[in-house]
């Protein structure tokens, strides 16, 4: 008889493109030493500003958001003044359509970042288009969560988004994975996807012109676009290893059928044998990924994941600030946690289940990802959630290295990461919810009364 997780992923891999297992992928071969791990934010941001003043051919981006702060704007200039300095450059700007068009979440209305968009534009003219890319007709529905900054012949990637925090502008970071890619196959296969698929179709339009239709009149282009991406996935010629070399497939993710990325991410925990490692900023673990990491375990696989304390979340309101009611998803999150670990709690005594709470001073984590006993990783810009898994458009790098090149990499991000962590040796280190500010404790306890803490987490 078919067990529950051989049957969720058989329907996770769909009838075609996500069937293929991960010997079967098509990869792009990369030499040694064309993966660099990025020691922080600081050398990401270094990095990505280096790269635009220096580029000659194109400068292609896709990103959640790329914010009206000071490193929104330093970034939008370094484009205008590389587009000045060379005219012949191919420039386009992707962002999510509905995240570019409101304020922050908790704070007064605006016209979002659009507005500083359309601010550039008036003062340098044309050559920096930005456009919107809406995922579903409603932004709580999906939203466009591709990352890749692709520079001339090489890709940037990393989960971060474009703002101050995310590049350490201030006194303030949120922790990211950074990773600078040299190969032009990686590179055209990235770029292919961005003007192929997305620039081209009827449904994305610039957020940085004088007008901008309502959301509701793209309707039914939004829906074709939507069948377009559902059927849609990175070009990549089939390529052998070279001795020593590496291997790097670009996967594309949308929608909870035939999504190659879902399907290779359980693919990946599938295939550990000694060591897994686990990068989420958000525990909200999809259905899938926790019966495998749960088999992993009982395999006796040593199984580690990273994650931030509750106080290192982008949604943490300290108590002494007035809260909102998106505050209480930190704690969300955390109950979440308590609940694995008590679950695993003989795992966690055994040291087969390594639960590592991430915090550092004022700041924030926002890692992800997976490493894969010593010849597998992936890096991405999902959230593994079920809101990853199911709603948003997402991608990511799978890297095979047989030769374990990038292992001393790895594990130099991993002590960097492991600084600034605490291991989780029992469920009652966590703070017990009668701790909980009061507007949280009454939230947590109406979701739990009409079971509705489920239904939220379909969605975070």
């Amino acid at each position: 008889m078919t067990s529950p997780l051989a049957a969720a992923v058989q329907r996770l891999r769909g009838r075609s493109k996500a069937a293929t297992g991960l010997d079967g992928l098509p990869s792009i071969p990369v030499a040694l030493g064309g993966v660099l791990s990025l020691c922080g934010p600081g050398e990401f941001r270094a990095t990505l500003l280096e790269r635009i003043a220096s580029a000659q051919e194109r400068i292609l981006i896709t990103t959640l958001y790329l914010q009206d702060d000071d490193s929104g704007r330093q970034v939008l200039a370094a484009l205008y003044a590389a587009k000045a300095a060379r005219p012949q450059l191919q420039i386009a700007v992707f962002v999510d359509w509905h995240r570019a068009q409101r304020g922050l979440i908790g704070k007064t209305a605006s016209p979002g970042n659009a507005a500083l968009y359309l601010e550039m534009a008036r003062r340098h003219g044309a050559g920096v288009p930005i456009y919107g890319v809406p995922v579903q007709t409603r932004e709580w529905l999906g939203v466009m969560h591709l990352k890749g900054f692709v520079i001339d012949d090489a890709l940037l990637y990393s989960g971060a988004s474009i703002n101050d925090v995310y590049l350490y502008r201030a006194d303030r970071y949120r922790l990211d994975r950074y990773h600078l890619i040299e190969s032009r196959q990686v590179a055209d296969s990235m770029a292919s996807l961005m003007t192929r698929v997305l620039q081209a179709n009827a449904a994305v339009y610039p957020v940085d012109s004088e007008w901008r239709p309502h959301t509701r009149a793209l309707r039914s282009a939004i829906i074709r676009f939507r069948r377009i991406l559902a059927k849609s996935s990175y070009s990549v010629p089939a390529g052998a290893i070279g001795k020593g070399g590496l291997a790097i497939t670009p996967l594309l993710g949308f929608g909870s059928r035939d999504n190659q990325l879902n399907a290779a991410i359980v693919q990946l925990i599938q295939r550990a044998q000694h060591r897994l490692v686990l990068f989420t900023p958000y525990f909200n673990l999809p259905g899938v990924v926790r019966r495998a990491i749960d088999e992993k375990i009982r395999q006796r696989c040593r199984v580690s994941i990273l994650l931030g304390d509750k106080t290192a979340n982008d949604f943490y309101i300290p108590p002494e600030d007035p809260f909102k009611t998106i505050g209480a998803l930190p704690y969300l999150y955390e109950a979440n946690l308590r609940r694995f670990c008590t679950t695993h709690q003989d795992a966690v005594d055994k040291g087969l289940l390594d639960l590592h709470l991430w915090r550092h001073e004022r700041h924030s984590f926002h890692l992800k990802g997976l490493l894969v006993d010593d010849d597998y990783a992936l890096i991405t810009g999902s959230n593994l959630n079920p809101r990853a898994w199911r709603l948003d458009l997402e991608n990511g790098l799978l890297i095979h290295d047989p030769q374990r090149s990038l292992l001393s990499q790895q594990q130099a991000e991993l002590e960097r990461i492991l600084a600034h962590t605490r291991r989780l040796s029992h469920h009652s280190e966590l703070d017990a919810p009668d701790t909980y500010p009061l507007p949280v404790q009454k939230i947590l306890k109406r979701l739990a009364r009409t079971r509705a803490d489920r239904l939220v987490n379909q969605v975070l």
